[in-house]
């Protein structure tokens, strides 16, 4: 198992989030954490990378229980994290970015360079030189991807990646992590976007309020129409 969640509770200041979540990740396997805005999906992200420090429970990596790890402490054991406000350095070009990100190989995993990120975004290749901030939101996105990569990570979170980027990125963002699952990599995607889920998942879980209102195969999910319609149409 490479991520394993138990009981879950997590909180922003006085108010609960999180809702005794439970949620698991296999080694090369894409799960989608699905929901509306407003669902916990970022809040759980955050309380697995360790940004969340009022939390109770127990998050396993790789067997490891890093509950109460600090966020550089976690990345550092692999486990990447692709936030939905991007936050690429805007002042770095495209290779400082990617340069930032790097971290040693990891076991037997084959490692990550700038020249292998590039076949997957071949967008980046051609803007290399480009500072951050003169790039649109998709390209903003595919280069947070790319630097996590850099980080040669077991995992990746994938915080809402299709959200407001044209259709062909989108596509492309389909293409790359298809690539990153076949080299390995295991994802757990947060999404509100079921199309696009559906291209790329293994398994699913909707969450509604904090809580898990369903767990299973994409396939299983899509033959539930009271779950979509409950707990994820708009």
């Amino acid at each position: 198992m490479m991520l394993s969640i138990s009981g879950l509770n997590s909180w922003y200041g006085p108010a609960h989030i999180l809702f005794g979540v439970d949620l698991e990740v296999s080694a090369g396997e894409v799960v989608a954490l699905l929901g509306r805005n407003g669902a916990g999906k970022s809040t759980t992200f955050k309380s697995i990378i360790g940004l969340l420090a009022r939390k109770t429970g127990t998050i396993r990596f790789q067997n490891d229980d890093i509950t109460a790890l600090q966020p550089f402490e976690i990345a550092r054991k692999g486990l990447g994290y692709v936030p939905e406000e991007r936050r690429i350095f805007t002042e770095l070009t495209v290779e400082e970015n990617l340069e930032v990100g790097r971290q040693p190989a990891r076991g037997k995993n084959a490692i990550w360079t700038p020249e292998r990120v590039y076949e997957i975004f071949p967008n980046l290749a051609e803007m290399r030189k480009r500072p951050g901030g003169a790039m649109s939101g998709g390209e903003q996105q595919m280069l947070t991807i790319a630097r996590t990569l850099m980080g040669n990570p077991y995992l990746v979170l994938l915080d809402e990646p299709s959200e407001g980027i044209s259709p062909k990125i989108v596509e492309q963002m389909a293409q790359a992590i298809t690539i990153m699952k076949q080299s390995g990599i295991s994802v757990l995607l947060s999404e509100q976007n079921l199309p696009f889920a559906r291209l790329i998942s293994d398994r699913a879980y909707v969450l509604e309020n904090g809580t898990v209102q369903f767990s299973g195969t994409i396939k299983q999910l899509t033959e539930r129409d009271d779950i979509r319609t409950a707990y994820l149409a708009l």
